[in-house]
Order: structure tokens, then C-alpha cells, then sequence
């Protein structure tokens, strides 16, 4: 069973890439696809890139050219949930594009033409792994709930509000529902999983550059510990 692991940046994944002892690499739509093993589970990591479309790029190749029975998705994102903090973990439970707007035909916005869900959702069994993980080393804490997507670095706090009052979600980032979708059209079991860096909703904010190593420790420590218990 070979597991997909895919952050956006180099830095979300560069102690994984540590750990793991690489057999190969291809580049496929120039993208550096690693593929080798982590405490003797086969892994194929990837950095897909800022954005859906590289997301969504990255999640079916590694569907369509290494047969990934899964896919985990990490990395950082923003708070939205007035009780989610700058350190802690939100573990997506399902996932909503919130930049999709054909509302001029109809659809409730968030919904993806043409598919008859509204929001894709996590695997059970990856979500409670990600949960046993989160419980196994000390993170400040960890929340279950919506993740938000879109290609938009969300900054401002009227922004904020509307996703919170439209979607109901504790987290919005830029890579992640596209993720869901891909694997959801595929039927490949996912879970998303984000590192809170600030949430402009109470007010905590967090210097990035001072988050940044809290964020690649705990995704390494999550991954790790979900591979360890699979």
C-alpha cells in the first residue's frame, strides 16, 4: 500500500524528506515526485506548489502514475474558528472550494458544478489516525471540522467573517479542497490536516518566520505518528 504525502512548500516537507529513505525521483509536470519509504510504509511525497491547480495536478498523478492508496495532505493555514490558535492542529472533516461562485445559476456558493456534494469529505479512518497522532505528542490543541479553499491569501478580517458566517469552517488555506475533489472523483480515501499560523477572528496572530519550525514539527510529527499506527 503506497500513501501520497503532499505539502505546498519545501519547507513542509523537508524533515519528512529527512526521514525517508528515497529509492527514486521522477519530475512529472514539473514537480519532483519522491518515492521510497518512511518506518517501512511506502510513501511518495511531493511538493505540489502554491494554489488548486498545482494541487489538484499533483493529487492525480499521484493517483494515475504511483497508484497512491491515500493521500495526507499538511501544511499551514489560518484560523477562522474564534477558539483555534496560533500552533494548534485542524483536521479536516470536510472540505469546501470558497471561490467557487455560480450562485448567478443557482448553486449555493462553495458548490462545484456538476457533482452532487457540497463538501468532500475526509476519510473516517484517516481522520481518527491524524486524532491518535495529534494525542501521541504535545500540540497545543487540536480541532475536527471544515477547511476552506481558494485561491486567495485571505488577510482581511471582513473576509474572515464571511467565511465564517457562509462555510462554518475553523481553517482556510489555498491547496486543499482541490485535493478532496480529485480524490473524491477517484475514490481515493484523503485527510487534510492543518498547522494554524494566526486568526485574525480573536485576534492572535503569530510572527510567520517564528512559526514556521512549530509547523513543520508538528505536520513531521503528525505524518510520522499516522504512518507508525497504520
Amino acid at each position: 500500500m503506497s500513501i501520497g504525502i503532499i505539502g505546498a512548500m519545501d519547507e513542509e516537507l523537508e524533515l519528512l524528506l529527512k526521514e525517508m529513505n528515497i529509492l527514486r525521483k521522477e519530475c512529472k509536470a514539473n514537480r519532483e515526485f519522491n518515492f521510497g519509504e518512511i518506518f517501512s510504509k511506502e510513501v511518495v511525497i511531493v511538493r505540489c506548489g502554491i494554489g488548486k491547480v498545482n494541487a489538484a495536478i499533483c493529487t492525480q498523478i499521484l493517483i494515475d502514475d504511483f497508484s497512491v492508496e491515500k493521500v495526507i495532505n499538511v501544511g499551514i493555514a489560518g484560523g477562522i474558528g474564534k477558539d483555534v490558535l496560533p500552533g494548534d492542529i485542524v483536521i479536516g472533516e470536510n472540505l469546501v472550494q470558497h471561490d467557487m461562485d455560480t450562485s448567478a445559476f443557482g448553486y449555493k456558493i462553495g458548490q462545484v458544478p456538476g457533482i452532487d456534494t457540497y463538501d468532500f469529505k475526509c476519510d473516517d479512518t484517516l481522520i481518527e489516525l491524524a486524532k491518535k497522532a495529534c494525542e501521541s505528542f504535545e500540540v497545543n490543541n487540536y480541532f475536527q471540522g471544515r477547511i476552506v479553499s481558494g485561491d486567495q491569501f485571505i488577510a482581511n478580517i471582513d473576509k474572515i467573517n464571511w467565511l465564517n458566517e457562509n462555510f462554518n469552517a475553523l481553517a482556510c488555506e489555498m491547496e486543499g479542497a482541490s485535493i478532496a475533489q480529485v480524490c473524491c472523483l477517484n475514490k481515493v480515501p484523503f485527510v487534510v490536516i492543518r498547522s494554524i499560523s494566526d486568526n485574525a477572528n480573536n485576534g492572535a496572530h503569530m510572527d510567520y518566520e517564528k512559526f514556521m519550525p512549530i509547523a513543520i514539527k508538528n505536520s513531521t510529527y503528525i505524518i510520522e505518528n499516522m504512518l507508525k499506527l497504520m
